[in-house]
């Protein structure tokens, strides 16, 4: 999820720089939320556990979509499905463009010996590259954001009316890696729910969610949200938090892509891979002791771990990240 919300500030560009463009994008149906404020883009569902699953599903999708006249194809995730399907689009002389995902760089990055150890280009900048080498000049340097969205009774049901600031907290990452140790993370719910700020917490998954509502019992002024709110409703609620905290993971990527103020917590990887989260300043990325473990970043998504660095987010005090919140409230 995190790379498809990574495409939305890219496409919000696009729209408003071309604004006579008209732009499809493809994705798993769950998905199309993450669109729904841009004014021209029509989202269309792959099914590709359905319909279009296989290579004569995708040649079915294939067929559908070519009935939209579509002149060009921008293929932003480069993957053995994605291939097949512009292969398709080109046999029909349509052009077509697909992202540099630069593995040889982030191979350099995150290798032990001879570690090239630099900010690389972020996949923001490598999806708009995919416009610009179909003939779209695209500028990503200065973002507009959509307006705060609407929160609903349905959602004011959960988290009461707005008399105070909220900070998201979305502690769960796909790999454990990438996850602050609970422990120092309920220090620094405990802290920031005692300064009348509401604490919302976001994850998902079973597991995940009895793990939060625990917490949300556990202290004042915290709710939890998750397994509570369709996924279009979690974007409302994020647009209208003062600031979010996150992991190296999807949630990151949905409050940056609103304009949300995103403190993110890395573990075993690191922002120069290109995944922090859109228009946020480094400062915003609270990194483990590099010095005690100079081999971070030893994975792009943080499922290899280096001998000895499982515990790394331990060298992460939890007064540092309360301290950033407050900085950035102030």
């Amino acid at each position: 999820m995190g790379d498809v919300a990574m495409a939305v500030p890219v496409l919000n560009a696009l729209e408003k720089q071309h604004p006579n463009l008209k732009i499809t994008v493809l994705s798993k149906p769950f998905l199309k939320p993450l669109f729904d404020g841009l004014k021209n883009v029509t989202f269309y569902a792959a099914e590709v556990d359905g319909k279009h699953k296989g290579f004569f599903g995708i040649y079915k999708l294939f067929k559908e979509l070519k009935s939209l006249n579509i002149d060009a194809v921008a293929d932003l995730h480069n993957v053995l499905r994605s291939k097949v399907l512009r292969t398709f689009f080109k046999l029909t002389l349509a052009k077509v463009a697909f992202v540099d995902k630069g593995r040889s760089e982030k191979r350099a990055l995150t290798q032990t010996n001879n570690k090239v150890f630099k900010q690389l280009k972020s996949t923001h900048e490598r999806y708009a590259d995919v416009f610009r080498n179909l003939g779209f000049n695209l500028d990503l340097s200065s973002p507009e954001f959509q307006a705060k969205k609407e929160l609903t009774p349905e959602i004011l049901e959960i988290t009461g009316v707005k008399n105070t600031k909220w900070i998201g907290i979305a502690p769960f990452a796909t790999y454990k890696s990438k996850m602050y140790p609970l422990d120092l993370m309920e220090k620094v719910i405990d802290e920031l729910s005692k300064q009348n700020f509401k604490i919302i917490l976001f994850g998902g998954g079973k597991k995940e969610i009895e793990l939060l509502e625990n917490l949300a019992y556990k202290f004042e002024n915290t709710i939890n949200v998750a397994g509570k709110l369709k996924l279009n409703q979690e974007l409302s609620l994020i647009s209208n938090l003062e600031v979010m905290v996150s992991m190296d993971s999807g949630n990151a990527h949905f409050a940056a892509m609103l304009g949300i103020n995103t403190i993110t917590i890395w573990g075993i990887t690191h922002p120069f891979a290109g995944f922090a989260p859109f228009s946020q300043p480094l400062e915003n990325a609270i990194l483990p002791d590099l010095k005690k473990y100079p081999n971070i970043p030893c994975s792009i998504y943080g499922n290899k771990v280096c001998d000895g660095y499982n515990d790394v987010m331990q060298s992460i005090p939890s007064k540092t990240i309360i301290e950033k919140v407050l900085e950035t409230l102030s």
